[in-house]
């Protein structure tokens, strides 16, 4: 009988933030080595001892200034993803239409800009696991694959 290793996963959130016209928040990617000069939203990894609701919430806060509550951040989506040569990720997506505070480039070091956008047309640089994981939700999806085989 032989003995496999357990897998590990690297887990990410990410803050769909929406406003009162519909629109999602997008940041463009900048200095991170990372998927730079791309669109994404406010996310981050996972750190230890803390909940993916936790992690949300604390990488919203960091990246644009806002507050979350708990029950403002509603679990929408979640994305089991691979890239070749990377290891696999599990992705979990809350939206928000409420919060406290404006949204600001609170990382300008890691970020060029932000600004509001709509999320049936996003830009063609949208990183692709994103705006993969934006499509399905708006059809109702709550779950997804990306770049498996």
């Amino acid at each position: 009988m032989s003995s496999k290793e357990r897998h590990r996963t690297i887990v990410d959130v990410h803050a769909l933030l929406f406003d009162q016209e519909g629109r999602v928040l997008l940041m463009e990617r900048a200095n991170t080595g990372y998927a730079d000069g791309q669109a994404g939203v406010p996310s981050g990894h996972l750190e230890a001892g803390e909940s993916v609701l936790e992690a949300v919430l604390r990488e919203t806060y960091e990246e644009v200034g806002v507050h979350l509550a708990e029950g403002d951040a509603q679990f929408v989506h979640v994305s089991h993803r691979c890239k070749p040569g990377e290891d696999d990720r599990v992705g979990f997506f809350f939206a928000a239409a409420r919060w406290t505070g404006e949204p600001v480039n609170a990382e300008p070091h890691k970020c060029a800009r932000i600004w509001w956008h709509d999320p049936d047309d996003l830009p063609f640089n949208t990183v692709d696991y994103i705006a993969d994981a934006i499509a399905r939700l708006r059809g109702g999806g709550t779950f997804s694959t990306h770049g498996w085989r």
